[in-house]
C-alpha cells in the first residue's frame, strides 16, 4: 500500500500544466563586492521563480542573507541561471530542468572568487546535487530529493528541513525520470543535518529565524 501511495503522489506531481512557458532570461543579482569577496554565497532557487517574481523570491532570500551576515568580505548572489519548474507539474517531478540548471550552475561557479557556498532551496537542491561543482559548502533546504544516493563531493554538505515544511510528505522514490529519490536529511545520505527551526517551506531565509542565522554562519565557512 505504501508503494501504491508513493506512485499516486508522483502521478499527481506529474500532471502536465497548460500552455507554453514564457521566454526565459537568466538573471543574477549580487549583494556586496563580488570582486573582493573572501566568501561568496550563491542562493539557488526552486520552483516558480522567474523575472517578474525574482525580487520577491530568490532576490529577497539573498538580501536577507547578506544583511544577516553583516560582513564586508562576503558577497551573496541571487542566481536565476535556469528555467525553474512552474507549479507541481511534470517539470517539478522530473529532472529535465535540473540537468540544464546543473550545467549552467557549474559554469557560473567556475567564475567566482574566494570560498564558495551554495545554498540550494527546494528544486534548487536537485540542481546543486547534479552539478556537484568544486565549492566549500553545499546546503540543501526543503529538498524534494536530490537524485544522487549519497554525499560524494569534497564539499561540506548540509541539509535541513523546517518543522512545517510540506516537502516531508514528498516520497523518496524514482520512477524513470519522475521523482527525485533520496532525501538529503536521511542519515543514510551522509549530509550534516542541522536544525532549521519550525519554519515553512518558503521561510528558511526569513529574518529572525534560526535557519537564517545558521545559513549566515555557513556563508562564512563556519558550522551552523
Amino acid at each position: 500500500m505504501q508503494k501504491i501511495a508513493m506512485v499516486a503522489a508522483l502521478l499527481v506531481l506529474a500532471t502536465p500544466g497548460g500552455g507554453d512557458p514564457p521566454p526565459f532570461t537568466p538573471r543574477v543579482e549580487v549583494h556586496g563586492d563580488l570582486a573582493r569577496a573572501a566568501h561568496v554565497a550563491v542562493v539557488v532557487p526552486g520552483s516558480d521563480v522567474d523575472g517578474p517574481r525574482f525580487g520577491a523570491t530568490v532576490g529577497r532570500m539573498a538580501r536577507h542573507l547578506h544583511a544577516s551576515v553583516g560582513r564586508d568580505d562576503v558577497a551573496v548572489v541571487a542566481w536565476l541561471g535556469y528555467r525553474t519548474p512552474s507549479g507541481l507539474g511534470v517539470d517539478a517531478a522530473g529532472g529535465r530542468l535540473a540537468r540544464a540548471g546543473a550545467v549552467a550552475l557549474d559554469e557560473y561557479v567556475r567564475t567566482l572568487p574566494g570560498h564558495v557556498h551554495l545554498l540550494c532551496h527546494s528544486y534548487g537542491s536537485v540542481v546543486c546535487a547534479l552539478a556537484q561543482p568544486r565549492v566549500d559548502d553545499v546546503v540543501f533546504l526543503g529538498s524534494p530529493g536530490v537524485r544522487v544516493d549519497a554525499v560524494t563531493s569534497g564539499a561540506r554538505v548540509w541539509a535541513a528541513r523546517g518543522g512545517r515544511d510540506w516537502t516531508r510528505w514528498v516520497p523518496s522514490v524514482r520512477l524513470g525520470d519522475l521523482g527525485h529519490g533520496v532525501d538529503p536529511v536521511d542519515p543514510a545520505f551522509g549530509a550534516r543535518v542541522f536544525d532549521a527551526g519550525d519554519v515553512e517551506h518558503d521561510e528558511y531565509f526569513r529574518e529572525g529565524t534560526p535557519s537564517l542565522r545558521a545559513l549566515a554562519r555557513i556563508a562564512v565557512g563556519e558550522a551552523p
